[in-house]
């Protein structure tokens, strides 16, 4: 299945030319994280509200998360890219993408979305153990990802157990 390629580890080490970069495979890793969490009914109030797929802090993808989503949906769900520079005015996205930027500000961000339902995500070490919910790591030269799922739990996101399954120990 596509699907499950796209959430497969990626290995960086093959030619340039012919592979994505880093930052467009963790692109087509937030959509497809999209895909496989479940928010309660409240966080999307009509069958197409938008899932908003937030940036805080500098934004690393340039212009390829937006072509990833572009005119894509999910269940009905049209995707919608939003950039925020500080955490309040990202407690009503779906899915927030935490810049490296961030990482002094980490603890306060995490206070600051604690109870809304926003899957956090990031590329920084030691999300995961900061309260962050998805992390990407490399091993090796493959991009890999670590999920947190207590804080997923807890503010009411279902991470699917394929995801889970998918996800680095």
């Amino acid at each position: 299945m596509a699907l499950s390629a796209l959430l497969l580890p990626t290995d960086l080490s093959r030619a340039q030319n012919s592979q994505p970069g880093e930052y467009q495979i963790k692109a087509a890793f937030i959509f497809n994280f999209a895909k496989f969490v479940e928010w309660p009914a409240s966080a999307l109030p009509t069958p197409t509200s938008p899932i908003v797929i937030g940036v805080l802090g500098e934004n690393p993808f340039g212009d390829t998360l937006e072509k990833t989503v572009q005119n894509k949906t999910v269940e009905d769900h049209p995707l919608q890219i939003k950039w925020f520079q500080n955490a309040a005015d990202a407690t009503n996205c779906h899915i927030l993408f935490i810049s490296a930027s961030e990482k002094p500000r980490l603890p306060a961000i995490i206070k600051a979305l604690n109870g809304n339902t926003v899957l956090t995500v990031a590329d920084m070490d030691h999300f995961n153990e900061g309260g962050g919910m998805i992390a990407f790591v490399m091993e090796g030269t493959k991009i890999r990802f670590r999920i947190n799922n207590e804080p997923a739990i807890r503010v009411g996101l279902k991470i699917s157990s394929k995801l889970l399954s998918l996800a680095s120990r």
